[in-house]
């Protein structure tokens, strides 16, 4: 809960006085308010030395500020955040967030400026130092949603932050909440000295081991643990030791590194300085395009070999937390592609995330796996079924809070991927459509349309999935505009080349909707099978989806008919 109002300290008036409005109170002087000025990564507070700003409680823990402050930075009339005659409740969150986002990326009213590979970057000393008061307040009032919004901003400021006034303010459970974090993009020396100076301007001697625990020490250099830990007396030989003993043995990959965290946006592109580093026709991966290709440009290749030494490789801007891939495997034909990712911090030890390689795939791949700190991501292709060339239009990775579950490496659908929107396929059996089995329309059919087919005794219907998955149910709709009935089996594989019977209906009478399960297996493609109908030598089925969209029924039987009436005979 928020306190209905705060005592607050002045060092002009020397007094104590009871403000309305919540406002923050730190080392004797009344600081300017907003609690949650911080809104998203791209807003922090503006802390003005002796001034008070009101602030409106808005839903959801935000606030809108009403603010009025001295100085020449604020003192254009024409300003965005210029304030109203009046303050009253609003919802315009998102556009407060823009205006103060565009503020901080103001030169105008900037006061530091950045020279990072001669490219100048304005900011804000008092954003910079304070976003830490913020977040303590946000802490101690339980307002989960601002401090989440401050570790976001301070995540991504994170050298700026650990040098600022504000973070030696922090109280040592809020230091240790900052620094903890896996997305906290500090280099770990650059955190030690931080947490040093805090020691030293807070720490009576009880806090130091607490506090320095937090600091990676098998991430630094040799030279650093050396010449930098070990002169300042705050960590124990024998933690110096135990950090360059696990450095020394460990993989590369194993150590706990840190990364930058952007949630739900691709930061394999050029605004975040990604490139291509190996393959050839570098241009086209990471251009953003992905409609205009064909057999001659428009996408990144590289030869396949068996040795698996060739592949297309990725250079993200910086070390990055990701947990989900996205790539588009060429597919202007019916070809499939096998492949596998790997993603490494520097370039040497290299796990792999994504194995594909014995199984079939085919353009658009989402792709999931436990959250990786990586710098480079590569992607090997192991076999083309037309040629000995692997095509890649584009790649895409990111971090994802969306849910996900894995099996075997394997993604297990919730969501049906047997759609022409998730690039699944028809690749066998005879329709006036090409994918009428697949466009989810379960109404539109009729003697002569809308239904796919084979004979029986010779052909089947396959439909191909974009990628492996782990499934375990399918639902059919077999055409039912009379009475008839089908008898059929069911069968799946990975490859083309070894199937495994899932399902048999060839003793039993089925029309209609069929909601089938079974036990799970690795499945890219799907062969049904029709044996038998009561009316003539055709198996036909209307609608397959995969997984079931409908919960399976307890019996395997037919479920209800689907009442459809012929348009003509």
């Amino acid at each position: 809960m928020v306190p209905a109002y705060w005592y607050c300290y002045s060092a002009d008036s020397g007094r104590q006085s009871a403000l309305s409005e919540p406002h923050i109170n730190i080392r004797g002087t009344a600081i300017s308010v907003s609690v949650a000025q911080v809104l998203s990564s791209k807003t922090a507070a503006f802390l003005t030395k002796s001034t008070a700003f009101p602030a409106t409680r808005l839903p959801g823990d935000q606030y809108s500020v009403a603010a009025e402050a001295s100085g020449a930075a604020m003192s254009s009339s024409s300003h965005p955040l210029r304030p109203r005659s009046s303050v009253s409740e609003i919802d315009h969150v998102q556009l407060l967030a823009e205006q103060l986002g565009s503020l901080l990326a103001g030169l105008q009213y900037s006061d530091v400026t950045f020279l990072v590979e001669h490219k100048r970057f304005p900011a804000h000393r008092v954003i910079l130092a304070n976003v830490c008061l913020v977040f303590a307040v946000a802490s101690l009032s339980s307002l989960s949603a601002l401090a989440a919004a401050c570790c976001s901003y301070m995540d991504r400021h994170a050298p700026d932050v650990l040098l600022s006034d504000g973070f030696m303010t922090l109280s040592k459970a809020a230091l240790l909440t900052v620094v903890r974090r896996d997305s906290f993009a500090a280099s770990e020396r650059e955190i030690f000295q931080a947490l040093a100076r805090w020691c030293r301007q807070n720490g009576d001697g009880t806090d130091t081991q607490e506090v320095m625990s937090a600091v990676r020490l098998p991430l630094m250099k040799l030279t650093e643990m050396l010449n930098v830990v070990r002169p300042s007396g705050l960590v124990s030989p024998d933690d110096l030791l135990d950090a360059i003993k696990t450095r020394s043995e460990s993989r590369d990959m194993d150590l706990n590194y840190r990364g930058m965290l952007v949630p739900e946006e691709n930061i394999a592109t050029m605004k975040y300085g990604a490139q291509v580093v190996k393959g050839e026709l570098k241009s086209a991966l990471l251009d953003g395009d992905t409609q205009n290709y064909d057999l001659d440009h428009g996408f990144s290749r590289h030869p396949i070999e068996e040795e698996g030494r060739a592949g297309i490789q990725v250079k993200l801007g910086q070390a990055f937390i990701i947990n989900h891939i996205r790539i588009l495997l060429w597919d202007r034909d019916s070809r499939s592609y096998s492949y596998y990712i790997e993603v490494s911090v520097d370039e040497l030890d290299w796990v792999r995330v994504v194995d594909h390689s014995k199984f079939l795939c085919r353009s658009w791949q989402n792709l999931y796996f436990s959250p990786r700190v990586c710098r480079y991501v590569r992607i090997v292709g192991t076999h083309n079924t037309v040629n000995k060339v692997f095509h890649l239009v584009a790649f895409e990775c990111m971090f994802t809070s969306r849910p996900f579950t894995l099996e075997k490496g394997l993604v297990v659908p919730s969501e049906n991927v047997a759609t022409v929107s998730a690039c699944a396929s028809v690749i066998e059996g005879v329709s006036r459509s090409r994918n009428a089995l697949l466009n989810g329309d379960t109404r539109s059919y009729d003697w002569d349309s809308g239904y796919t087919c084979h004979q029986l005794g010779s052909g089947n219907i396959v439909i191909q999935l974009a990628q492996p998955y782990i499934i375990s149910s399918l639902r059919l709709l077999l055409w039912d505009c009379d009475e008839r009935s089908y008898s059929y089996y069911i069968e799946v594989s990975t490859n083309q080349q070894q199937w495994t019977k899932v399902l048999d209906r060839t003793k039993v009478a089925c029309r209609s909707w069929q909601v089938l399960s079974f036990d799970k297996h690795a499945a890219a493609f799907v062969r049904i099978v029709g044996t038998h109908n009561t009316a003539n030598e055709v198996f036909h089925c209307v609608h397959f989806e995969c997984p079931t969209q409908l919960k399976a029924e307890g019996s395997p039987g037919p479920a209800p008919s689907h009442q459809t009436s012929p348009s003509h005979r």
